[in-house]
């Protein structure tokens, strides 16, 4: 009874209250512990409003609440009046929000609409900071066909996506959460250009993604790579180890790899540790020597494959956004997003490399 009476005061003023700092989490609220009819009134209201309240901060929240808890019918309402505003709505910074919400909630039949906005467009929208999200949200939610579709825009880009800023998240997604003919493909992209990429602000972290992600084979040609002396006798080791992002990527190796293969690696790099400790790399060779310090990892390495590649071909649809959040934090490299699911999310990052954040490098900095 109270409810309904607190219903009844609000509902005049709704969509004013959607919008406010405070109002809209009583709204949210009501969507969440309303019973269907009040649930079916505030969403009529909302009706002829959806655009304007999916654009402005707090309205966005409600817009994704409204989507989580209303019946099919609303639902496909809600996102019809967004049909024709999808591209707006992908590059703000609230109504992007709304447009994942509705991919991982309304039926794909009613939201089509915003997968063909995006095809043949997936390589522009794939380095854009919140079109990249979308696309996840769409590698996530929608049918086969769709899917084949949009992997198969972003195999012929992948190798300017991975150093890309925000292209580099939709990589490390595949890569992760792909089916396993998807990330052998990126994989193979990504050992074609190792070095170079793992000296990248942001490539390093896809080469981080595939240590974690990768097969066995492709982590022993990844080692394969890296201490294999050129001509004049050296090896990319040494460079990788001294340099800013390169030295992440070391210490990932050294994490990921077990038995003979990490004692190889161990093998190559103590002799260098004492030479680049006496330059200007303390920092860098520190965090390495941390590595070398730990007890060494076991001999086999098949229960971790077991268990990476199991949940590398699962799609975790649990991400949670309640507007301004942003689904997850990055690292200060710019690295992998964790949020409630596997998904990578780069939400205001474009100084993502210049301040620390979590991450399976937390510390890093440009």
């Amino acid at each position: 009874m109270k409810k309904e009476r607190v219903f009844q005061e609000i509902k005049p003023n709704a969509i004013q209250l959607m919008m406010d700092v405070f109002g809209n989490y009583v709204i949210q609220k009501l969507f969440e512990h309303g019973n269907q009819a009040q649930k079916k009134a505030l969403a009529q209201q909302m009706m002829g409003h959806i655009l304007n309240l999916s654009t402005q901060m707090y309205g966005c929240r409600v817009v994704q609440k409204a989507l989580e808890h209303v019946l099919l019918d609303q639902q496909a309402a809600m996102v019809k009046e967004l049909e024709n505003q999808v591209i707006k709505c992908v590059k703000d910074q609230n109504g992007n929000h709304v447009i994942q919400k509705a991919i991982e909630r309304v039926p794909q039949a009613h939201i089509q609409f915003i997968i063909n906005d995006f095809s043949g467009q997936i390589q522009r929208w794939a380095v854009h900071s919140y079109g990249c999200r979308v696309i996840q949200r769409m590698l996530e939610h929608c049918n086969e066909a769709d899917r084949d579709a949009i992997l198969g825009e972003l195999h012929l880009c992948s190798a300017s996506l991975i150093p890309d800023q925000f292209g580099n998240y939709v990589i490390q997604h595949v890569i992760e959460n792909g089916r396993e003919r998807d990330r052998s493909q990126m994989i193979a992209v990504v050992i074609s250009q190792l070095v170079l990429f793992s000296k990248h602000k942001f490539a390093s972290n896809v080469v981080e993604k595939t240590l974690e992600f990768g097969r066995p084979n492709d982590r022993s040609e990844i080692l394969r790579i890296f201490t294999t002396p050129n001509e004049r006798g050296e090896s990319p080791l040494e460079g990788l180890m001294k340099d800013q992002f390169g030295n992440y990527v070391i210490q990932k190796v050294l994490q990921v790899l077990k038995g003979d293969e990490y004692q190889t690696l161990v093998d190559k790099i103590v002799p260098l540790l004492s030479h680049l400790k006496k330059h200007s790399h303390g920092k860098q060779i520190a965090a390495i020597e941390k590595h070398l310090a730990k007890p060494t990892p076991p001999t086999s390495s098949a229960a971790s494959e077991g268990n990476h590649l199991c949940r590398g071909n699962e799609v975790d649809s649990s991400y949670e956004d309640n507007g301004l959040s942003t689904g997850g934090t990055p690292s200060s490299r710019g690295s992998t997003a964790s949020s409630t699911n596997t998904s990578i999310d780069p939400a205001d990052i474009a100084e993502s490399k210049s301040a620390p954040a979590p991450s399976t490098h937390s510390s890093r900095s440009a």
